[in-house]
């Protein structure tokens, strides 16, 4: 087997990863799981690739209600009661993948099961398709140092841009796979095109290609490499007398095939412009492993509910707010007093949804850079800056859009009519301010002056600056490098926001 190098790194990285995904297919039974990764490295070793296995973590105890942990009629449940394995167990997996020469790459389900695999010592973090919008699993994820994989079966566009703009804002190694979440997937249901739109949109993101289709078929794989992808990621187990595979497992001799196919590259039909939602069976399996809003305490009516309210855990019900929708852009308050143990419904909540905010912003924000006829490059991060949250946005913020940022900064400073930037300073970045379009009215150490199109302004390392518009104006701000922690700003308020920016990539 190829020495298997840092999983995550660039586009350009050439080299592909064969990702064999264990699940629960060692059915609790330790020797079962050492058996399936000695098998699978036998079949694996004559290949010139880098491979991995993967395991998945849930902290039973936790993810599982405890109100559902005897309930072996739901489904879920009692697959993952009957498979559990013990902390010393998973070591031990963890240690025979080492030991055979591959990476090791982990799913958590919940946040304690991040913090597990990063101290048992996994190369790779891989964010399940049912995880991909599970906010708070994501801001644990993010918290990590390691590399990053997710599946984005199920995702929309938009989500999928979210996803992206999330850890690429917070410098992680991403890789996404294209992925249907139906298992198994029929042959018509494969949308291998789908490879095509993740390259096309995310240039700078490594691409892949996760498996569920019968595994048998040898073809998708083929193509997924005609069209660029560069991790494959498939089911693996080991029939037994006592243990059966499911439809979408591959065995080992299945997996020599598959590795072999991996040789050839054909075409295969499917859009790569247009993504649909879910089918049904695919959002009902996804429905199954997103886990339901509960309360950890009594709320009484007419409160916003918080995280310190609330936990994360399987199933989710009928009508019950998912981990998947709970997120800093949303803001639920209870309709009526809610109990502790009970899932938050729908039906009493009622939702702020602060993304209609930000896209009415920078909808009005695109309208004035058109009207000043400039031109802002397909990448370049937008920054709303609302000082005294979104809902005052329209009274105190600003929007910037950084053009680049190295020892250099250009930024697009768009103030819309009637809005004010509060005063601020800098220890470190001197600027100059160079006025494209309205009228701007800037004030220096106390002194004011309105400042025109063609007016160039430069302002000093430490000087006290604040400017408002009432015509709405944009500006180039032309800088030394801009480093996040040097805006100091005089109320002391604004100082303390640790939510006062929101940052988007994809808004063009």
């Amino acid at each position: 087997m190829a020495a298997a190098h840092q999983l995550i790194e660039t586009r350009s990285d050439k080299s592909p990863l064969f990702v064999f995904e264990m699940a629960n297919n060692h059915m609790g039974d330790l020797d079962h799981g050492l058996r399936i990764i000695d098998e699978c490295a036998k079949v694996s070793e004559r290949f010139n690739y880098d491979f991995a296995f993967k395991l998945q973590y849930r902290e039973l105890d936790t993810f599982i209600h405890p109100s559902f942990h005897a309930r072996m009629d739901v489904r879920m449940v009692k697959r993952f009661m009957d498979t559990r394995l013990s902390r010393k167990e998973t070591s031990a997996l963890v240690s025979a993948i080492k030991a055979r020469g591959f990476k090791a790459v982990c799913t958590p389900f919940d946040e304690v099961s991040v913090r597990r695999i990063v101290d048992d010592g996994f190369d790779t973090l891989k964010i399940a398709s049912c995880s991909f919008t599970d906010w708070p699993l994501l801001e644990e994820i993010a918290s990590a140092t390691l590399p990053i994989i997710a599946s984005t079966g199920g995702a929309s566009i938009e989500d999928m841009d979210r996803v992206v703009s999330f850890f690429t804002n917070r410098q992680k190694a991403l890789s996404l796979m294209a992925c249907v979440a139906e298992y198994p997937t029929p042959s018509a249901s494969l949308e291998l095109n789908q490879i095509d739109l993740l390259r096309a949109r995310y240039p700078s993101v490594r691409v892949g290609y996760s498996t569920h289709e019968e595994p048998d078929e040898i073809l998708p794989v083929v193509m997924a490499i005609a069209k660029g992808a560069c991790i494959f990621e498939k089911h693996v187990g080991v029939p037994t007398d006592k243990y059966s595979l499911n439809a979408y497992s591959a065995n080992p001799e299945q997996v020599r095939r598959w590795l072999e196919a991996a040789e050839t590259a054909f075409a295969m039909a499917g859009r790569s412009t247009l993504r649909d939602g879910p089918c049904e069976s695919e959002r009902k399996a996804l429905g199954e492993l997103r886990r339901g809003v509960y309360l950890k305490r009594d709320v009484k009516a007419g409160l916003r509910l918080t995280d310190d309210d609330v936990c994360f855990a399987i199933p989710a019900q009928t009508d019950q707010i998912t981990a998947n929708e709970w997120s800093k852009y949303r803001q639920y308050f209870s309709g009526r007093q809610l109990e502790a143990g009970s899932p938050v419904l729908h039906t009493d909540t009622t939702c702020t949804d602060v993304h209609s905010q930000v896209r009415a912003i920078v909808m009005r924000v695109k309208q004035l850079i058109t009207e000043s006829k400039g031109v802002v490059p397909g990448e370049a991060v937008l920054e709303l800056s609302h000082h005294y949250g979104l809902e005052r946005f329209d009274e105190a913020g600003a929007t910037m859009i950084t053009v680049v940022n190295r020892g250099y900064c250009k930024k697009l400073i768009a103030v819309l009519p009637g809005q004010r930037h509060p005063a601020q300073f800098h220890k470190i970045k001197e600027e100059t301010f160079h006025v494209l379009h309205g009228t701007l009215n800037l004030t220096v150490d106390g002194r004011r002056r309105v400042c025109h199109p063609g007016d160039v302004i430069t302002i000093m390392a430490g000087a006290v600056h604040e400017f408002d518009s009432e015509t709405g104006c944009v500006f180039e701000e032309i800088s030394s490098t801009h480093v996040a922690e040097d805006s100091f700003y005089c109320d002391e308020a604004i100082n303390k926001n640790t939510n006062r920016k929101t940052i988007l990539r994809y808004w063009l």
